[in-house]
């Protein structure tokens, strides 16, 4: 089969051997895979990370243990948990410290033709949704986590700060939940694919920049500017949704976050129930979230592609 590679910030691809299936695991043959901002992360340098990337993906499992899995159309959750220490006792697997990763940490990952994940993993594509867009499953996941971790009552503002993938993904879900969304980007163009469920929006700039405005305020912005920012927009005990997963290192004035009382929150992964059901309703705006398909063989050119600015998601197909 074919792999990408990522190593020294090269992206190649290269032939290997199909992987091999431990037991209680699937072999799983791809079908759709998205190219995320993790993934590019992952090729300048995060995690010191070499290897076969990718972790948004839809396939079909060729062999399995349990033969109700054996042909069905699936994603699956990215954490490979033990399962037997204390944090996966208490239902925090995607916190397990002894946890692989798809794709990111210890575990190759779907930018190839064939992988591998525990059975216990798989989610079944739900009927009469389309396999390229379940692909969005767990970037809409992460955005629904949100929503697992903080109380926003119907009605309340929120801001989401940043008009890439996920940014797009989290002004949807908090507006189908009942909040007011208002989406500061810099693409017009990406904010406008928002409009038929009435999230609000604005080019983000240093003279109509919102200070203190905001009682929920999402960090999406994928930019280590952009924690400053989103800290200054809340206001006096507010909470601070925080998204964004970069290389580099963040530095913030800590001053106005204590003065002001903010409740600071790290957001990641998330459950891929209440996603699964969102896709199955189809009152989200994904398709025109696709913006390139290539084969996994152009992998290089598809991961250029996905690094222009103001692409948002570029899928490779197996």
């Amino acid at each position: 089969m074919i792999a990408v590679q990522l190593e020294a910030g090269q992206v190649r691809v290269q032939e290997c051997a199909v992987p091999e299936r431990q037991p209680g695991y699937a072999l799983i043959r791809m079908k759709h895979a998205g190219i995320c901002s993790t993934d590019l992360q992952l090729q300048r340098g995060y995690y010191g990370f070499a290897g076969t990337p990718g972790h948004e993906f839809t396939g079909v499992v060729e062999d399995c243990d349990d033969l109700q899995w054996r042909g069905a159309a699936v994603c699956g959750e990215i954490n490979l948990a033990c399962r037997h220490c204390a944090w996966c006792t208490r239902g925090l697997g995607r916190h397990c410290p002894n946890r692989t990763v798809l794709g990111i940490v210890r575990h190759p990952g779907a930018f190839a033709e064939y992988l591998t994940l525990p059975e216990c993993n798989l989610r079944r594509i739900p009927a009469g949704v389309d396999e390229e867009i379940a692909v969005f499953t767990e970037p809409l996941a992460a955005a629904c986590e949100i929503l697992d971790q903080i109380k926003i009552p119907p009605g309340a503002e929120v801001a989401v700060l940043g008009d890439g993938k996920l940014g797009l993904l989290a002004a949807q879900v908090l507006q189908l939940h009942g909040a007011r969304v208002r989406l500061f980007g810099r693409h017009t163009r990406k904010m406008r694919l928002l409009e038929p469920l009435g999230v609000e929006s604005e080019i983000c700039s240093e003279r109509n920049f919102p200070v203190a405005a905001f009682p929920y305020v999402v960090e999406a912005t994928g930019s280590p500017a952009g924690l400053e920012r989103a800290v200054a927009m809340t206001e006096p005990r507010g909470t601070l949704i925080m998204k964004s997963t970069v290389h580099d290192k963040v530095s913030i004035d800590t001053a106005p976050v204590i003065v002001h009382e903010l409740t600071l929150v790290g957001s990641r992964c998330g459950r891929f129930e209440p996603a699964l059901k969102l896709l199955t309703a189809k009152r989200l705006i994904l398709a025109p979230l696709v913006e390139d398909r290539l084969e996994l063989r152009e992998a290089a050119k598809a991961f250029a592609r996905a690094a222009e600015k103001g692409v948002l998601k570029v899928m490779l197909q197996g």
